[in-house]
């Protein structure tokens, strides 16, 4: 009896060390160096098991054997809980890491760059059109609510979540730059400044015009004359959804609209457009001058006047130049004032 027990205990201190040698044969695999020798990224879908992962990662040669993988991860603590997204694998990365990499979540982003000066519906568009987005946007924001800019997100991130992240990036940059603006500006609200900073923000794309463009605008405010802002009359023919697609005509100016600033005094009803933190900045801290005129100077900027007089010399000598050379960017930048061409 006694040599049986002995037997016995033998046999089981024999197997607790080919187990205990198992398991540390196993665990120094899970933490030891996979095979990898290039980065690899890897999409791991929603829905996928640990199983599926783990031949997933296998047979890209993120892992040598999914067997380790399974084992480490149940040895470690039982099945911890991996999630779907896009993931980029550094050479050499072990089975653990490859775990501990699945359970913190995507770390592989992407980004989608809002130029400043569109409209809501052309932001929706971009957005509707980005293939790594999901779900729908719903209904267009207001004008004027988004803040253009580079957004990072992640593979199977909402559209509806990235133009809020675009409204709220809106809003902070409005009460930040509201809080630090200049005394005596003409406006009652908030709303008023981004009317007139995407008004701007379409009149000009040289950033060290837009004080000074706004300081035209905001003379001509002061003095009761109506703005005269063809991007205005633009967007009161188009609503904002698409580019007009030829140049302004005469006729277009004598629109019937709230919009056209070269009938109606003052602001229009709101904004045209989605302006950046520049032209922002810029309305609510202006340049201070004495210019109520601005035409093309032909090179992408313009040349501003301080009286009528002027802007027709500067508006003669645009034309001049206009019809001696072949159009360049900027030759058909709109102007503000009295006299067009």
């Amino acid at each position: 009896m006694l040599r049986a027990l002995a037997r016995a205990l033998v046999f089981l201190v024999v197997l607790a060390a080919v187990v205990a040698g198992g398991v540390a044969w196993f665990l120094h695999a899970y933490r030891s160096p996979g095979p990898l020798t290039a980065p690899v990224t890897l999409v791991v879908e929603r829905g996928s098991g640990l199983t599926a992962i783990a031949a997933q990662l296998e047979a890209a040669g993120v892992i040598e054997n999914r067997w380790v993988f399974l084992a480490g991860i149940a040895l470690e603590g039982g099945d911890r809980s991996l999630k779907a997204g896009e993931y980029a694998f550094a050479p050499g990365t072990s089975p653990v890491g490859a775990a501990d990499l699945l359970a913190r979540g995507s770390n592989v982003s992407h980004k989608i760059t809002i130029p400043e000066g569109l409209t809501s519906a052309e932001i929706v568009a971009l957005v509707q059109a980005e293939p790594l987005l999901s779900g729908e946007v719903g209904e267009t924001p207001t004008e004027g609510a988004l803040l253009p800019e580079t957004y990072q997100f992640i593979r199977g991130d909402t559209r509806a979540a990235v133009i809020e992240r675009m409204r709220k990036a809106m809003r902070q940059e409005e009460e930040a730059l509201w809080a630090k603006r200049a005394n005596g500006l003409p406006f009652k609200t908030v709303q008023d400044a981004v009317t007139l900073a995407s008004i701007v923000e379409k009149e000009t794309g040289v950033p060290a015009e837009r004080p000074v463009v706004a300081s035209v605008f905001l003379n001509r405010l002061e003095a009761g004359m109506p703005l005269q802002s063809d991007p205005t009359v633009i967007y009161a023919l188009t609503e904002g959804r698409k580019p007009l697609g030829r140049a302004l005509t005469r006729a277009d100016w004598k629109l019937d609209s709230p919009y056209n600033t070269y009938l109606v005094p003052g602001l229009p009803p709101g904004p045209i457009a989605n302006p950046g933190r520049d032209s922002l900045a810029a309305v609510l801290n202006p340049a201070v001058t004495s210019y109520y005129y601005f035409v093309a100077d032909g090179s992408g900027g313009h040349v501003f006047a301080r009286t009528l007089e002027e802007h027709n010399r500067n508006v003669a000598d645009w034309q001049k130049r206009r019809q001696a050379a072949p159009p360049k960017p900027g030759d058909a930048a709109p102007e503000t004032g009295d006299s067009t061409p």
